[in-house]
């Protein structure tokens, strides 16, 4: 399995697929890179799709360190050099795209279109409530009961209800998928203290922010403050479909970007 040795010796997982531009998708907190699923391969057909697990999830080093959204963007930093790419085009999830933001700010040079989904800025008392209260869960009650909850404000209301037994799937194999509760409660602490306000209007790449406008984790007002901070930035505004949106408008998420991406 492709791996690349991080300068402190941890190990981040990658796949490559496809052919052209190059492209990462990054996805949020979970961190696996399994989460794009249909839409890496289908991206694939007109772009090199890279993916790959954060450290501290998947298939990566399950490294007990403090985590921070700049360490989570320099480790992927690292696989951009490592994998031999002067600039990419970036598409992030949530988390993901908080360390787009990171990566636009400090190097912008090495960022050619960027793609935020799902984001945020900064956070604000209903973010660091919801978090908290994830967090509270997870400590308490442990994985599966972290889970469980998850998947109610992750997910829109008929996603849920029509994949009821998928998610009590993932809740009978919460154990597996949380090894080390400490390691996604040092990541929850890091994208609470994610804050890339006030850098933001020094993003050069053209940006466009996506959102669903019923996402109960990053509301809409999260994406369209992006696009007033951001110079030249546009939006796009699925009318629903949660904080997963891509799960569930996987063929317009993909028309939009990639019509986004290949703009002359």
């Amino acid at each position: 399995m492709p791996h690349i040795e991080l300068r402190d010796g941890a190990a981040l997982y990658y796949e490559r697929q496809g052919n052209g531009p190059p492209l990462f998708l990054v996805p949020g907190l979970g961190g696996d890179g399994r989460w794009w699923g249909e839409n890496a391969a289908k991206l694939a057909q007109q772009f090199t799709v890279v993916v790959h697990d954060h450290r501290g999830t998947g298939r990566s080093t399950l490294s007990r360190i403090e985590y921070s959204v700049a360490q989570m963007a320099d480790d992927a930093l690292q696989l951009i050099d490592a994998l031999g790419f002067d600039k990419v085009h970036w598409c992030g999830h949530s988390t993901g795209g908080a360390m787009g933001q990171v990566l636009a700010t400090e190097h912008p040079e090495r960022i050619d279109r960027l793609v935020l989904s799902a984001t945020w800025a900064k956070t604000d008392a209903f973010f660091r409530r919801l978090f908290e209260t994830r967090a509270l869960m997870l400590k308490e009650l442990g994985p599966a009961a972290y889970q469980k909850s998850s998947a109610l404000a992750l997910n829109s209301p008929a996603w849920v209800r029509d994949h009821d037994a998928e998610l009590a799937a993932m809740e009978a194999k919460a154990e597996e998928a949380i090894p080390v509760p400490e390691i996604v409660l040092s990541r929850i602490a890091a994208i609470v203290a994610h804050d890339r306000r006030d850098a933001l209007q020094n993003v050069k790449a053209p940006t466009l922010a996506i959102c669903a406008r019923d996402d109960m984790v990053t509301p809409l007002y999260f994406t369209e403050e992006l696009v007033r901070l951001i110079p030249n930035a546009r939006a796009w505004v699925l009318p629903d479909g949660g904080h997963f949106y891509p799960h569930v408008h996987g063929a317009e998420f993909r028309r939009v970007m990639t019509s986004f991406l290949l703009e002359s």
